[in-house]
């Protein structure tokens, strides 16, 4: 065997190749990105509406619907969208169900517990825990759901940009919820969503382009599923679960009608106690009418005796 097939041959088992990220078109970006705002506003909308909330477990329940919306959609759905148009030239690309899975589970788990952390009012630090959470849970989702990308080759990952990726995450993340917060406008709310998605969408390239592999032809063809097998049902399942929390918001009252029926209440109750009060100061007068009658009589009765 000469050297020059010697050096094709290692070509052929062993290829350090570059990955391509829109196979399918740039216009994978911006569906991504619509579906991660789209995400990120309702879930934003509900953390907003469980700092209203006054109960415990209504709060619990607008945070679950959240970390749905957020978790679910705006960060896992949009990772594996954007995944559409991930292709490794010379390897077939399979995807792993369980680590799948896992990754959406934890995704969701993960912002429900950083939104849990946040109170309702801005306390720094708490925001800044929140934020690293939620920060790190799009980054848990992203490398548990690239854990379950098999193909023919290894991946290795460029720290830098993995750190780098991380700090994308964190500190939008933790500005998106100040925005929520302090925030009582829906149009800047709006905005929160939109840095949200650019905190998602961001990490997330980011995070790709510290991917490299290393393709081995000669390797077996992985099994599991293609992503097309599994993301258009979850895509259909994903947009229909935000129809809940969306109605919810869409029918719960905001703090302005809240203060303003609070508000009319007190005065009508303040109307009926002056009412009674004057109807009984009537009453008194009345009351008090014959008797000051009789007392005048009285002496005229003895006068003509």
């Amino acid at each position: 065997m000469t050297t020059l097939e010697i050096l094709a041959e290692s070509h052929t088992h062993s290829v350090s190749d570059h990955v391509h990220h829109f196979e399918m078109g740039s216009w994978l970006l911006i569906l991504a990105y619509i579906v991660s705002v789209a995400g990120s506003v309702v879930g934003l909308a509900c953390t907003r509406r469980s700092a209203d909330a006054e109960v415990q477990r209504d709060r619990l329940r607008w945070l679950a619907m959240a970390a749905v919306a957020i978790g679910g959609v705006a960060i896992w759905l949009m990772h594996f969208i954007a995944m559409l148009g991930f292709a490794v030239p010379g390897s077939v690309i399979r995807y792993n169900l369980g680590w799948t899975f896992a990754s959406a589970v934890l995704s969701i788990g993960a912002t429900f517990l950083g939104l849990v952390v946040v109170v309702r009012t801005v306390n720094v630090p708490r925001l800044l825990v929140g934020g690293v959470i939620m920060g790190l849970a799009v980054n848990l989702m992203h490398y548990t759901g690239m854990w379950a990308l098999q193909l023919q080759g290894e991946i290795s990952y460029n720290k830098v940009y993995v750190g780098l990726s991380i700090a994308i995450a964190v500190v939008a993340a933790t500005v998106a919820l100040w925005f929520t917060l302090v925030l009582e406008s829906l149009w800047l709310r709006f905005v929160a969503g939109l840095v949200m998605g650019v905190a998602v969408v961001g990490m997330h390239f980011t995070g790709m382009a510290a991917v490299s592999v290393e393709v081995d032809q000669s390797a077996p063809i992985p099994g599991g599923l293609e992503v097309f097998t599994f993301l258009f049902p979850v895509f259909v399942v994903g947009l229909l679960a935000l129809a809940v929390p969306i109605t919810a918001v869409l029918m719960a009252p905001d703090r302005g009608a809240i203060d303003l029926e609070a508000e009319a209440d007190r005065l009508v109750v303040e109307l009926a106690n002056a009412r009674r009060g004057e109807a009984g100061a009537i009453g008194s007068g009345i009351g008090a009418s014959p008797q000051n009658g009789s007392a005048r009589t009285a002496p005229s009765a003895r006068t003509s005796v």
